[in-house]
């Protein structure tokens, strides 16, 4: 029998660390949902005291999740450790996830706190979130920089007050392969207690290591990894579950561990995460890019026809690549469409809002002839169709007009905090136009970081799928839009960043010192 690997995924926390990749209630509830049709094992939803926002959001995911452990983010704090406790009181299984910093340039120069008072605040936080369930993971943060004597320590005593977990997170990305597995065989080794705790691994990308740094630790005793789809995460990035899985699936002659994920959702669940975070997945990343498994030179295709694992270590179905297919059009009815967006993930709370998309779809379809599993995603993840009360800006209409040799011109109608205001202005393009145009009426101030582009499936009448990123003082938010015309994309792309900029809560950073 092999050992189950518990994947404990934290798109919602870590992943929400991304710049500009800040997620709402709404999004991570469907997200969440996702994740548990993925099967994985744990879901960290988020950072409770972080804000309002992120103890409601942690709430509702442990609300809705009924087969997945839903976790919480805690320092060692009391009001953190509280917060975390009343979000996750909802969940049919929860638990709390608190950290400190144990190396020795966050003890100095972050805390301020002597070994010590480190490990003496390490056993409270421990107790006091076994105040609120059985289930206390504990992270020795910045550990693959911890002078390994003082890990063990404060690793012993924390699972002595109730850890049940124990998570050795390369909070900088600093550690490689074989470094970072023999960490994890000396701890197991050295630690009196180590059997009484599970050992995860957490790695961060900074170096491009973290997949293979996960997998180095799971070779010598870890039998919890977290990751994230896509990677995501701050800075680098995470381990991309993806990797990590599908490198456990690959090499079962080599890993004494397998998941219960279920791969064949892995494709669907990284198109949502994209979607709604506005973070593309680039055509060469494994597993889930779009070239991942595409072959261009004539002597793999070549090997490929005549058996696929000539060139092929995995196949494209057990990623989702060919499965969830189905094609449909302007006839597709109702329940149809209801239908298929259930399989996909996407559930609604009220009849209006399935009214609502329907129209939209049917909207759609009078445009584009055959419509993909990939157009209603992006569909419904559209943020400007779904209206916020609270939404300062609105598009109300566009006309552009561009001529060879001359400035592109774009007039603009905007619904601005109650009055329907309208601009016209000239560019280097029709989009330009269309940008300085809502600027005009907006004045927002803000700093245009990136716009990209790119189509959501094949032909020229293809969803294009806009991103738009903001940045003011210092505060990074990410826009996206969706439409057949790739200029009213853009348009609704700049509005959603604008919303968000104007509306995005202030959060607590849960590496900011106790």
């Amino acid at each position: 029998m092999k050992d189950h690997l518990i994947i404990f995924d934290t798109t919602l926390r870590d992943g929400e660390q991304s710049p500009g990749a800040s997620m709402t209630k709404e999004e991570k509830v469907r997200i969440a949902k996702q994740l548990e049709k993925l099967r994985v094992d744990v879901i960290e939803a988020g950072f409770p005291a972080a804000s309002q926002g992120d103890f409601e959001s942690v709430q509702a995911v442990a609300s809705v999740v009924k087969e997945s452990i839903v976790c919480g983010l805690a320092r060692a704090v009391e009001n953190d450790i509280v917060r975390a406790g009343e979000a996750i009181k909802p969940a049919n299984a929860g638990r709390i996830h608190t950290f400190i910093a144990t190396s020795p340039i966050h003890m100095e120069k972050k805390l301020r706190m002597s070994p010590d008072q480190v490990v003496e605040r390490a056993v409270w936080a421990v107790k006091r979130a076994r105040d609120f369930t059985d289930d206390v993971e504990f992270s020795p943060e910045d550990a693959g920089r911890s002078e390994l004597d003082f890990l063990c320590r404060v690793i012993e005593a924390a699972i002595d007050a109730g850890a049940t977990t124990i998570n050795i997170p390369d909070t900088v990305g600093y550690n490689v392969p074989n470094q970072f597995g023999s960490l994890f065989k000396a701890l197991i080794e050295r630690i009196p207690n180590s059997d009484k705790a599970i050992f995860s691994a957490h790695c961060h990308n900074d170096l491009g290591l973290a997949a293979a740094n996960s997998l180095a630790a799971v070779r010598n005793g870890a039998r919890q990894v977290e990751c994230t789809l896509n990677g995501l995460g701050e800075r680098a990035g995470n381990a991309a579950l993806e990797e990590v899985v599908m490198a456990i699936k690959t090499r079962q002659d080599i890993f004494e561990v397998d998941t219960r994920i279920n791969t064949q959702e892995i494709l669907a669940t990284s198109r949502l995460v994209s979607n709604i975070t506005g973070f593309a997945v680039q055509p060469n990343k494994a597993i889930v890019g779009a070239n991942a498994f595409a072959h261009e030179s004539g002597i793999h295709q070549d090997g490929v026809l005549k058996h696929r694992e000539t060139y092929e270590i995995m196949r494209a179905e057990d990623v989702g690549w060919s499965t969830n297919k189905m094609v449909m059009g302007k006839h597709s009815g109702r329940n149809a469409f209801k239908t298929r967006l259930e399989d996909l993930g996407v559930s609604f709370e009220t009849e209006q809002e399935l009214n609502d998309a329907f129209m939209r779809f049917k909207e759609l379809a009078d445009r584009k002839h055959e419509i993909y599993d990939e157009d209603l995603q992006s569909l419904v993840t559209d943020n400007n169709n779904q209206r916020v009360e609270n939404d300062s800006y609105r598009l109300i209409s566009l006309k552009v007009s561009m001529e060879t040799g001359e400035l592109s011109k774009a007039e603009v109608v905007l619904w601005v905090q109650g009055e329907e205001l309208s601009a016209e202005s000239t560019g280097a393009g029709v989009v330009d136009a269309v940008f300085k145009a809502i600027e005009f009426l907006v004045k927002s101030g803000t700093c245009l970081e990136l716009y990209s582009v790119s189509n959501v499936t094949n032909g020229t009448d293809s969803l294009g799928e806009t991103t738009v990123r903001l940045e003011k003082g210092g505060r990074i938010v990410n826009g996206m839009g969706s439409d057949t015309d790739i200029v009213l994309a853009s348009a609704k792309a700049y509005v959603n960043a604008l919303n968000k900029i104007v509306g995005e809560r202030v959060k607590d950073h849960p590496q900011a010192s106790v």
